[in-house]
């Protein structure tokens, strides 16, 4: 898998400039990196695991949030891909990606944002789960725009949203915007894998998933109704998953870098984390046993993902600065620009062995949430910049 240096130039971080071919030792911190060979592991991981099966990838790009990155799922092309934001479809069909379901509820109001994708060649796929919602969208939508269609999103595990796959409002909605020629199918994310644990666990909610998008689909074809597109996702069930029979895409979005929750329901092993914050040693707490980072929430973020599981990671797991994971060490405290390292099991830290200065790095609990604190990410190979990656964030 080859990647290429963005011809985006960023500019200045905090002390000085990054550039392709700068050693690791000599980047200003903190710094978001990404771990080349382990990304492309991740990647292949899930091209194994979807290979002939028929369905389509529709990869989730709100992790990475950076066209650089996506194309490195596809080898360079652009899609199909999942966004979070409208501001991710904008970007990303700036940057040639023409094939994109908005996968988070549509409001009528935001019609006009999808209206001018489409008209620019865009093929827009959007959600709902209001029958309601379905006659005001439908209404705004002009007759004889083929670059929109709409997908009623189904609720298979009581996560968040959705309509019951045994419901009449899925009729409805179907009914409703089929009228209209807008009816695509129906989509659902298996948000609650996310508190599963273990392969057999996620393995059976991924079936729960797949299953109750299957019977919303029958239903809809039952009642006459047109279902061309079943779509499944989550990084957990995408990998786990032993059956996409009646599926037609697969969506996932964190399993490029991977994170420690994922780790933690045994989605994979701390070592396939991708993503990291560099940072650098700049003080001791002798009192506390503990050192003093520069990568505070502000580099980390304050998400206290795995703070529910069995093992509490604290702010993030703490590797040296070639990557390699310090066994016990986590971040147990974060002020805005601080962060407060030590060991699990409250053993003190030897300053002599980290010395003011000293590089380590911080494996993320929620790679999305880490990555939304910078603006680009540097694909580190061995001890060297590969590519600078500009990321964005905001709506």
């Amino acid at each position: 898998m080859t990647f290429c240096l963005s011809e985006n130039s960023p500019g200045p971080i905090t002390s000085g400039a990054v550039a392709a071919g700068m050693p690791i030792a000599a980047l200003p911190t903190p710094m978001l990196l990404i771990d080349k060979d382990k990304m492309a592991a991740n990647i292949a991981r899930m091209r194994a695991q979807l290979a002939g099966t028929g369905v389509i990838f529709r990869p989730h790009v709100k992790t990475a949030k950076a066209p650089d990155a996506i194309r490195a799922l596809f080898d360079g092309a652009t899609g199909p891909i999942t966004v979070s934001t409208l501001k991710e479809a904008r970007l990303f069909a700036e940057a040639g990606f023409d094939d994109i379901v908005y996968a988070v509820g549509i409001v009528p109001a935001r019609i006009p944002d999808v209206l001018a994708l489409a008209d620019r060649g865009v093929a827009m796929r959007i959600i709902l789960d209001e029958p309601g919602v379905a006659a005001e969208v439908a209404a705004l939508v002009p007759a004889g725009q083929a670059n929109i269609g709409i997908l009623a999103e189904v609720d298979c595990d009581g996560h968040r949203s959705g309509v019951d796959p045994d419901g009449d409002a899925l009729l409805r909605i179907g009914e409703t915007l089929a009228a209209r020629g807008l009816f695509a199918g129906v989509l659902t994310h298996a948000g609650g894998s996310y508190q599963c644990a273990g392969a057999n666990a996620i393995a059976g909610h991924a079936e729960l998933e797949r299953a109750g998008l299957a019977r919303a689909g029958e239903r809809l074809r039952a009642a006459g109704l047109p279902c061309p597109v079943l779509s499944m996702g989550s990084t957990p069930t995408a990998l786990f998953a032993r059956s996409y029979a009646g599926m037609t895409e697969v969506r996932a979005g964190v399993y490029m870098f991977q994170d420690l929750v994922m780790a933690g329901i045994g989605v994979c092993a701390p070592g396939d984390i991708a993503l990291s914050v560099l940072c650098s040693v700049i003080g001791y707490r002798p009192a506390a046993g503990q050192i003093v980072l520069d990568a505070g929430w502000m580099a980390l973020s304050r998400d206290r993902g795995t703070a529910a599981q069995a093992v509490d990671q604290g702010y993030g797991l703490v590797a040296d600065e070639n990557g390699a994971i310090i066994d016990g060490m986590i971040v147990m405290g974060a002020n805005q620009e601080h962060g407060l390292a030590g060991y699990r099991d409250g053993a003190p830290v030897d300053p002599a062995r980290f010395p003011i200065g000293s590089r380590l790095r911080v494996l993320p609990n929620h790679a999305c949430a880490t990555g939304a604190q910078h603006d680009r990410y540097l694909l580190v190979d061995g001890g060297h910049v590969d590519a600078v990656w500009p990321r964005f964030s905001g709506w």
